[in-house]
Protein backbone atom coordinates (compact mmCIF):
# COMPACT_ATOMS: atom_id res chain seq x y z
CA UNK A 1 0.00 0.00 0.00
CA UNK A 2 1.11 3.55 -0.72
CA UNK A 3 0.11 6.02 1.99
CA UNK A 4 0.19 9.77 1.50
CA UNK A 5 -1.36 12.82 3.14
CA UNK A 6 -3.27 15.55 1.34
CA UNK A 7 -2.15 18.11 2.21
CA UNK A 8 1.09 16.89 3.78
CA UNK A 9 2.17 17.48 7.37
CA UNK A 10 4.11 20.50 6.08
CA UNK A 11 1.10 21.97 4.33
CA UNK A 12 2.34 21.15 0.83
CA UNK A 13 0.15 19.76 -1.94
CA UNK A 14 0.29 17.01 -4.50
CA UNK A 15 -0.63 18.26 -7.97
CA UNK A 16 -3.10 16.37 -10.13
CA UNK A 17 -0.21 15.32 -12.35
CA UNK A 18 1.77 13.96 -9.39
CA UNK A 19 -1.25 12.13 -7.97
CA UNK A 20 -1.96 10.61 -11.38
CA UNK A 21 1.60 9.33 -11.68
CA UNK A 22 1.47 7.81 -8.20
CA UNK A 23 -1.84 6.17 -9.14
CA UNK A 24 -0.24 4.69 -12.26
CA UNK A 25 2.66 3.24 -10.25
CA UNK A 26 0.22 1.72 -7.76
CA UNK A 27 -1.73 0.08 -10.58
CA UNK A 28 1.46 -1.22 -12.19
CA UNK A 29 2.58 -2.93 -8.99
CA UNK A 30 -0.90 -3.87 -7.75
CA UNK A 31 -0.79 -1.67 -4.66
CA UNK A 32 -3.57 0.22 -2.94
CA UNK A 33 -3.36 4.02 -2.78
CA UNK A 34 -4.54 5.48 0.53
CA UNK A 35 -4.89 9.23 1.04
CA UNK A 36 -4.91 10.58 4.59
CA UNK A 37 -7.45 13.39 4.58
CA UNK A 38 -7.10 14.68 8.15
CA UNK A 39 -6.70 18.16 6.64
CA UNK A 40 -8.44 17.41 3.34
CA UNK A 41 -10.60 20.53 3.34
CA UNK A 42 -7.58 22.78 3.69
CA UNK A 43 -5.88 21.04 0.77
CA UNK A 44 -8.85 21.17 -1.57
CA UNK A 45 -9.53 24.78 -0.58
CA UNK A 46 -6.03 26.04 -1.37
CA UNK A 47 -5.63 28.57 -4.17
CA UNK A 48 -2.79 26.42 -5.55
CA UNK A 49 -4.75 23.16 -5.58
CA UNK A 50 -5.81 21.56 -8.87
CA UNK A 51 -7.15 18.27 -7.44
CA UNK A 52 -10.91 17.81 -7.08
CA UNK A 53 -12.99 15.37 -5.05
CA UNK A 54 -13.82 13.63 -8.32
CA UNK A 55 -10.10 13.22 -9.01
CA UNK A 56 -9.52 11.72 -5.56
CA UNK A 57 -12.34 9.23 -6.08
CA UNK A 58 -10.93 8.23 -9.47
CA UNK A 59 -7.26 7.97 -8.49
CA UNK A 60 -7.32 6.51 -4.97
CA UNK A 61 -8.57 3.31 -3.40
CA UNK A 62 -9.32 4.90 -0.03
CA UNK A 63 -9.45 8.47 1.19
CA UNK A 64 -11.21 10.19 4.01
CA UNK A 65 -12.71 13.48 5.10
CA UNK A 66 -11.00 14.59 8.28
CA UNK A 67 -13.50 15.78 10.84
CA UNK A 68 -11.60 16.76 13.97
CA UNK A 69 -9.36 19.32 12.27
CA UNK A 70 -12.12 20.63 10.00
CA UNK A 71 -15.00 21.55 12.26
CA UNK A 72 -16.49 18.29 13.52
CA UNK A 73 -16.62 17.23 17.15
CA UNK A 74 -14.76 14.02 16.32
CA UNK A 75 -14.26 11.34 13.70
CA UNK A 76 -13.56 10.91 10.02
CA UNK A 77 -15.65 9.90 7.00
CA UNK A 78 -13.90 7.12 5.07
CA UNK A 79 -14.56 6.72 1.35
CA UNK A 80 -13.80 3.32 -0.18
CA UNK A 81 -13.54 3.42 -3.95
CA UNK A 82 -11.90 -0.01 -4.50
CA UNK A 83 -14.55 -2.72 -4.71
CA UNK A 84 -12.12 -5.29 -3.28
CA UNK A 85 -11.99 -3.32 -0.01
CA UNK A 86 -15.73 -2.91 0.40
CA UNK A 87 -16.47 -6.58 1.04
CA UNK A 88 -16.61 -7.36 4.77
CA UNK A 89 -15.34 -3.88 5.67
CA UNK A 90 -17.92 -3.58 8.45
CA UNK A 91 -16.66 -6.89 9.86
CA UNK A 92 -13.09 -5.58 9.84
CA UNK A 93 -14.27 -2.52 11.73
CA UNK A 94 -15.87 -4.68 14.41
CA UNK A 95 -12.82 -6.92 14.72
CA UNK A 96 -10.62 -3.90 15.33
CA UNK A 97 -12.92 -2.07 17.74
CA UNK A 98 -13.77 0.70 15.30
CA UNK A 99 -17.58 0.59 15.39
CA UNK A 100 -19.08 3.36 17.52
CA UNK A 101 -22.14 2.75 19.68
CA UNK A 102 -23.28 6.25 18.75
CA UNK A 103 -22.31 6.08 15.08
CA UNK A 104 -25.36 8.10 14.11
CA UNK A 105 -23.82 11.17 15.77
CA UNK A 106 -20.71 10.84 13.61
CA UNK A 107 -22.86 10.50 10.49
CA UNK A 108 -25.02 13.46 11.42
CA UNK A 109 -21.99 15.73 11.66
CA UNK A 110 -20.86 14.96 8.12
CA UNK A 111 -24.43 15.13 6.82
CA UNK A 112 -24.55 18.73 8.05
CA UNK A 113 -20.96 19.68 7.16
CA UNK A 114 -21.03 18.27 3.63
CA UNK A 115 -24.72 18.57 2.87
CA UNK A 116 -24.73 22.30 3.49
CA UNK A 117 -21.20 22.99 2.15
CA UNK A 118 -20.08 24.09 5.62
CA UNK A 119 -17.02 21.85 5.43
CA UNK A 120 -15.46 23.51 2.41
CA UNK A 121 -16.71 27.01 3.20
CA UNK A 122 -14.95 26.92 6.58
CA UNK A 123 -11.71 25.36 5.33
CA UNK A 124 -11.44 27.68 2.32
CA UNK A 125 -11.82 30.63 4.64
CA UNK A 126 -9.05 29.28 6.88
CA UNK A 127 -6.79 29.02 3.83
CA UNK A 128 -7.62 32.59 2.84
CA UNK A 129 -6.73 33.84 6.32
CA UNK A 130 -3.49 31.86 6.23
CA UNK A 131 -2.58 33.53 2.92
CA UNK A 132 -3.22 36.90 4.51
CA UNK A 133 -0.90 35.92 7.34
CA UNK A 134 1.65 34.63 4.84
CA UNK A 135 1.76 38.03 3.13
CA UNK A 136 2.35 39.67 6.50
CA UNK A 137 5.32 37.41 7.21
CA UNK A 138 6.70 38.19 3.76
CA UNK A 139 6.25 41.94 4.29
CA UNK A 140 8.31 41.71 7.49
CA UNK A 141 11.06 39.79 5.74
CA UNK A 142 10.46 36.70 7.88
CA UNK A 143 11.65 33.66 5.88
CA UNK A 144 9.65 30.49 5.35
CA UNK A 145 10.88 27.03 6.25
CA UNK A 146 8.42 25.42 3.81
CA UNK A 147 6.43 26.92 0.95
CA UNK A 148 2.88 26.16 2.09
CA UNK A 149 -0.30 27.47 0.52
CA UNK A 150 -2.69 25.85 2.97
CA UNK A 151 -3.73 26.74 6.51
CA UNK A 152 -0.30 25.90 7.98
CA UNK A 153 2.53 28.40 7.73
CA UNK A 154 6.07 27.48 8.73
CA UNK A 155 8.39 30.40 9.36
CA UNK A 156 11.87 30.95 10.77
CA UNK A 157 11.96 33.43 13.65
CA UNK A 158 14.88 35.08 15.36
CA UNK A 159 15.21 34.55 19.12
CA UNK A 160 13.87 38.05 19.75
CA UNK A 161 10.86 37.56 17.44
CA UNK A 162 10.04 34.21 19.04
CA UNK A 163 10.25 35.60 22.56
CA UNK A 164 8.01 38.54 21.69
CA UNK A 165 5.33 36.53 19.87
CA UNK A 166 5.11 33.67 22.36
CA UNK A 167 4.03 36.14 25.05
CA UNK A 168 0.70 36.58 23.24
CA UNK A 169 0.30 33.64 20.89
CA UNK A 170 0.43 29.87 20.92
CA UNK A 171 2.38 28.45 18.00
CA UNK A 172 4.30 25.21 17.63
CA UNK A 173 8.10 25.23 17.89
CA UNK A 174 9.52 22.92 15.22
CA UNK A 175 13.20 22.96 16.14
CA UNK A 176 16.10 24.86 14.63
CA UNK A 177 16.79 25.72 11.01
CA UNK A 178 20.17 25.17 9.34
CA UNK A 179 21.23 28.68 10.37
CA UNK A 180 20.00 28.20 13.97
CA UNK A 181 16.76 30.13 13.47
CA UNK A 182 13.59 29.09 15.28
CA UNK A 183 11.18 27.14 13.07
CA UNK A 184 7.60 27.85 14.09
CA UNK A 185 4.27 26.59 12.81
CA UNK A 186 1.28 28.94 12.73
CA UNK A 187 -2.11 27.46 11.86
CA UNK A 188 -5.48 28.92 10.99
CA UNK A 189 -8.55 26.73 11.32
CA UNK A 190 -12.27 26.59 10.67
CA UNK A 191 -12.70 28.59 13.90
CA UNK A 192 -10.11 31.33 13.26
CA UNK A 193 -11.53 34.84 12.96
CA UNK A 194 -10.48 37.75 10.81
CA UNK A 195 -9.90 39.80 13.95
CA UNK A 196 -7.49 37.25 15.41
CA UNK A 197 -5.41 37.19 12.25
CA UNK A 198 -5.38 40.98 12.00
CA UNK A 199 -4.20 41.27 15.61
CA UNK A 200 -1.27 38.98 14.84
CA UNK A 201 -0.48 40.93 11.67
CA UNK A 202 -0.42 44.19 13.64
CA UNK A 203 1.97 42.63 16.14
CA UNK A 204 4.20 41.38 13.32
CA UNK A 205 4.46 44.93 12.01
CA UNK A 206 5.67 46.03 15.43
CA UNK A 207 8.52 43.53 15.58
Amino acid sequence: MVYLSFPTEQGTLYSLQELTKIHEVCRKYDMYLFVDGARLGYGLGSEKNDVSLKDLAALTDVFYFGGTKCGALFGEAVVLTADSLKKRFKAYMKQNGAVLAKGWLLGLQFHCLLGHDLYFTATRRADELAMKLRKAFEAQGIPFWVESFTNQQFVILTDAQKETLEKRYIFEPMGKSADSGNIARFCTSWATTEEEVQTLIDDLKAL
